[in-house]
């Protein structure tokens, strides 16, 4: 199993506050985005390399495919998760990845979706989803930026 130091909520997913306060604050040397649409986006993908440090891997997969490499043999890097929506946490999750904590940390408005806390919407599909993980033993909290403190989520849904 790959050793994950975070895991994080963030629609923006590769953007300045992620690469420097994150970076540091997991001392972390991997950047994994899992997102199906992302993962066919050859473009999105050559732009988001180019904005993060070079001592820094970024792998962006499918979730099928983040699922197979995050159970795989740890090769001693300290990885961060990226995703856009709590349900995908989920679905690794239930294909075997070990998550154990969750940072919502960005979720833009948009249609369907209500204010749930500071900068962070939610649509009544992706609520559910945030208590299902809660229910498999996720802590799952606010944290926008490595200064602020972390906020359960669990008296906003």
């Amino acid at each position: 199993m790959k050793n994950i130091v975070w895991t994080r909520i963030d629609d923006r997913l590769v953007h300045g506050q992620v690469m420097t306060m994150w970076i540091q604050f997991t001392e972390a040397q991997e950047i994994l985005i899992v997102d199906d649409t992302v993962a066919k986006d050859s473009f999105l993908q050559m732009v988001m390399k180019s904005s993060i440090p070079n001592k820094m891997d970024l792998k962006v997969m499918s979730v099928e495919d983040g699922a197979k490499y995050l159970t795989g043999p740890d090769e001693g890097k300290r990885i961060i998760v990226l995703v856009k929506i709590p349900q995908v946490v989920e679905q690794l999750i239930d294909k075997g990845v070990d998550i154990k904590s969750l940072d919502v940390g960005g979720i833009g408005a948009k249609a369907g979706r209500k204010p749930l806390y500071k900068n962070v919407s939610a649509s009544e599909e992706e609520k559910q989803s945030f208590r299902n993980l809660l229910a498999k033993g996720v802590d799952v909290f606010f944290q926008v930026t490595t200064s602020d403190s972390k906020e359960d989520i669990q008296k906003y849904l």
